[in-house]
């Protein structure tokens, strides 16, 4: 079993950067593929950003690329999205994720991930 534990979220100001963590506990961290993905009310999920196992392959949707960055730290146990130049539309609950298998990014847009945190809000007034 896998816990996610998310933190960083909050209020922010366009064009500010925030710093996303995600704490997980599992013995096989490393082997997982881990993402974020978010979600406004009343919309659907949408996939962010994935990592691979080694850190080796980075996914991103097309509206953060260039601005989001999501790394993984193996002797910590953590991974990160570090947001830059927020926008408005950033705002949404985010949520950490991890998958057994390693796919691509568009596979997980559809599909998601086999284990999901509870969410950290982030708001980017404008």
């Amino acid at each position: 079993q896998v816990q996610l534990v998310e933190s960083g979220g909050g209020l922010v100001q366009a064009g500010d950067s925030l710093r996303l963590s995600c704490a997980v506990s599992g013995r096989t961290f490393s082997s997982y593929t881990m993402g974020w993905f978010r979600r406004v009310p009343g919309k659907e999920r949408e996939f962010v950003a994935a990592i691979s196992w080694s850190g080796g392959r980075t996914y991103y949707a097309d509206s953060v690329k260039g601005r989001f960055t999501i790394s993984r730290d193996t002797a910590k146990n953590t991974v990160a999205l570090q947001m830059s130049s927020l926008k408005p539309e950033d705002a949404a609950v985010y949520y950490c994720a991890a998958d057994r298998s390693t796919y691509s990014g568009s596979h997980y847009a559809i599909y998601g991930m086999d284990y999901w945190g509870k969410g950290t809000l982030v708001t980017v007034s404008s």
